[in-house]
């Protein structure tokens, strides 16, 4: 794979237009008032202005232009864990559902140039960090293109990150966690030979967020409708200090027959959430 160093073309956030393309018959029964709000609530004026004033800049040095705008600092414990070579796979519980993502990016980015981030195909709205992301959508008529991608990224050179859970994490019972992670990192890392590396962030999101997620479940509600008020929960994190930890390389080797694909996923998942503890 080669790197990619500029996106030409300017862009911009458009809510309607990414209706149009994901849903064309959600958008035609949205009244025009719903989608103001969502505009509002996704800060998209905010976004657009940034991929204004920040458009020559791509992947990460992107990213840090946004980190250090919004203030947002960070403390690394285990940062010597980092493999200076081979080929990995970093995996992290996901609290935050964006900001998380971007650090993410920054930490594994200061000791290796060519990473790339697995990511829901929404994201790539944002142009200026395609640099550093591989599209997932695991519905629709596009799926075996982005699997190809996916399968392609393994087999490279790159560092891959990933958030197994998916989605961010949700308040179960008192306890804010991820949800189950999914089991196909597990597998990738033992096709392509590489080690896993396990990552833990702090951090959470507001009550609303959780108590709107609940509601939805309660009500039976399959669309993740908390899902719009990332954006928003990104920017209440700014002038925050995030802390994050690096645990050990984990050898692909271990993950060997005695137990199922799962079974090794939620055990990576259980020494991410170690990582805190410690």
């Amino acid at each position: 794979m080669t790197e990619e160093k500029k996106v030409p073309e300017p862009v911009k956030i458009d809510v309607d237009e990414i209706f149009r393309n994901k849903n064309p018959r959600l958008y035609r029964l949205l009244p025009g008032f719903i989608l103001g709000y969502i505009k509002r609530t996704i800060h998209q004026d905010k976004i657009n202005e940034a991929l204004e004033n920040y458009k020559d800049e791509y992947g990460l040095d992107f990213i840090r232009v946004i980190l250090e705008r919004m203030g947002i600092d960070y403390a690394v414990r285990g940062e010597e864990n980092i493999p200076r070579g081979g080929r990995n796979i970093f995996v992290s519980n996901h609290p935050l559902g964006g900001l998380d993502g971007m650090i993410f990016l920054d930490i594994i980015g200061r000791h290796h140039t060519k990473v790339k981030f697995i990511v829901n195909d929404l994201l790539l709205n944002l142009r200026n960090l395609e640099p550093v992301f591989v599209p997932v959508n695991k519905h629709g008529r596009q799926s075996t293109e982005y699997a190809r991608r996916i399968e392609e990224l393994y087999r490279s050179d790159y560092q891959v990150l990933y958030f197994p859970a998916g989605i961010c994490s949700r308040k179960q019972g008192r306890i804010i966690t991820d949800l189950e992670w999914k089991k196909n990192f597990i597998k990738k890392a033992v096709d392509h030979k590489r080690d896993i590396v396990p990552v833990h962030f702090e951090g959470k999101n507001s009550k609303f967020f959780y108590r709107l997620a609940n509601v939805r479940k309660a009500m039976g509600i399959k669309a993740n409708i908390e899902m719009f008020y990332l954006p928003d929960e990104m920017f209440s994190q700014s002038g925050q200090k995030i802390s994050v930890t690096i645990g050990n390389p984990i050898p692909w080797e271990r993950f060997d027959k005695s137990r199922s694909l799962a079974e090794w996923a939620g055990e990576v998942r259980k020494e991410v959430y170690r990582l805190a503890e410690k």
